[in-house]
């Protein structure tokens, strides 16, 4: 059930989200890819086991925020590997996201309920541009949205109030008259918050901060009774 803690103004035009870790749940997807990884390349580990792979693998992807272009190199070389390792791991995540990036199960009727009572919709996130659109063509959301703001076209990235500020126009509303729904604390919350609208917390266990004040939903179809 939401947990309403705020209270929103009666008239919500559009309802704008996050993607990675709101549209679809990315820590389960990296959580198989990864034991799939493991099993893959257990015989070129040299000792490493499967414990502090999967330990060291899943602190450095950080939930989708880390960069893994960069983190593997690092990991390779605290493991003492090889360092052409880290470039076929790197391919190798890469090479298998596709496989495991699925809709969660109720955010297609939620969006479809939305646009039926005749919301506008759109999507704010961060990342470069053909890895995130790319993603939305693989959940069948490419022509799902309004608008579709990329911090890697934009040149500004949650949460500067900017990118938002960017999203509500292109969606012709005011920030009073959107929700903007996402996981992170600081990039999605926070950073709504700032720009004037009402965010809603996608509830997850593992970010550090704690977020108050904010209605706090658990399943996407949850926004349905806040999109009043």
């Amino acid at each position: 059930m939401a947990q309403s803690e705020g209270r929103f103004r009666p008239v919500i035009k559009a309802v704008l989200f996050d993607l990675d870790g709101t549209l679809y749940d990315r820590d389960s997807l990296a959580a198989t890819l990864i034991d799939e990884q493991y099993a893959a390349f257990a015989g070129e580990l040299h000792g490493i086991s499967r414990e502090r792979f999967l330990g060291d693998v899943h602190a450095m992807d950080d939930h989708g925020h880390g960069e893994k272009e960069t983190g593997y190199p690092k990991l390779v070389q605290t493991w003492g590997l090889h360092a052409a390792l880290a470039a076929r791991l790197l391919a190798h995540f890469w090479a298998n996201f596709d496989r495991h990036c699925r809709l969660d199960a109720d955010a297609r009727p939620t969006l479809e309920e939305l646009r039926r009572r005749g919301m506008k919709l759109g999507v704010v996130t961060n990342g470069p541009s053909a890895m995130q659109r790319h993603k939305l063509a693989l959940l069948g959301l490419e022509h799902a949205f309004d608008t579709v703001v990329v911090s890697g076209e934009e040149g500004v990235r949650k949460p500067d109030e900017e990118i938002f500020r960017r999203a509500l126009a292109r969606c012709g509303v005011s920030a009073h008259e959107a929700l903007f729904v996402g996981d992170h604390p600081l990039a999605d919350i926070e950073g709504a918050h700032r720009a004037g609208l009402h965010a809603v917390w996608r509830f997850v266990p593992y970010w550090p901060a704690v977020v108050t004040n904010v209605p706090r939903i658990h399943a996407l179809s949850e926004v349905l009774a806040l999109a009043t």
